[in-house]
């Protein structure tokens, strides 16, 4: 088998109608079960899609941030195992979504092993299909700024708390390799965290209009 083949799904798997375009390779869960970091840099330029009743909602990734163990300050399983971070601490492949400041929810995917809590934030993503319907969803009507956030993209697609601990290769929410070539990637500092800042931790692609904001590069 081809390196990376493990990764993805056939399209036999994956072969269901959608309201717009075509449905492409979703990742597997094998593709989840990697060292943190390697997830976080090769989810950038994948395709993040949710199936929602009657439509399909997607977006291009273009900027993540790795959590990594109980020894990193910033990663929520700092603090051990709680009911909110248990699915962390699972095999890698599922959703964990928390909720921030009373009104917003981040999006992040379980990495590596059961039994070792890791995980990546979905930080930005450039709109893809649905657009309209993300607009609307964020009262917002411009593209600008639509999702170029966690908080936003949540908002945008509709993502809450009933997507806690759902599979990556399930039929709500999943992710698309769509074949294209892998984009130039910045790495910098986190953001918006008071401990933990100064790992190198953050990926994303540089000039898009998706990430969020310029970090300090490393």
């Amino acid at each position: 088998m081809p390196n990376g083949m493990a990764d993805i799904l056939t399209l036999s798997e994956t072969s269901r109608p959608r309201p717009e375009g075509q449905w492409k390779a979703k990742l597997s869960k094998a593709f989840y079960e990697k060292p943190t970091l390697v997830v976080a840099k090769e989810l950038l330029g994948k395709y993040l899609v949710v199936r929602h009743p009657n439509r399909i909602l997607s977006g291009k990734i273009v900027e993540t941030e790795a959590y990594v163990g109980e020894d990193d300050p910033a990663c929520h399983a700092a603090v051990g195992l709680t009911d909110r971070n248990h699915i962390m601490y699972g095999a890698g492949g599922f959703t964990y979504v928390y909720f921030i400041y009373g009104m917003y929810n981040c999006l992040n995917f379980v990495t590596e092993q059961e039994g070792f809590p890791a995980a990546v934030l979905i930080r930005g993503l450039e709109p893809v299909e649905g657009i309209e319907e993300m607009k609307r969803r964020r009262d917002h009507r411009s593209l600008s700024g639509l999702t170029n956030g966690p908080g936003k993209i949540c908002q945008a697609m509709g993502i809450d708390k009933t997507f806690y601990g759902l599979e990556l290769t399930g039929t709500r929410i999943w992710v698309e390799d769509r074949g294209e070539k892998r984009p130039a990637i910045t790495q910098s500092t986190r953001i918006g965290i008071a401990a933990g800042k100064e790992k190198p931790w953050r990926f994303y692609v540089p000039k898009s209009p998706g990430v969020s904001k310029d970090g300090k590069k490393r």
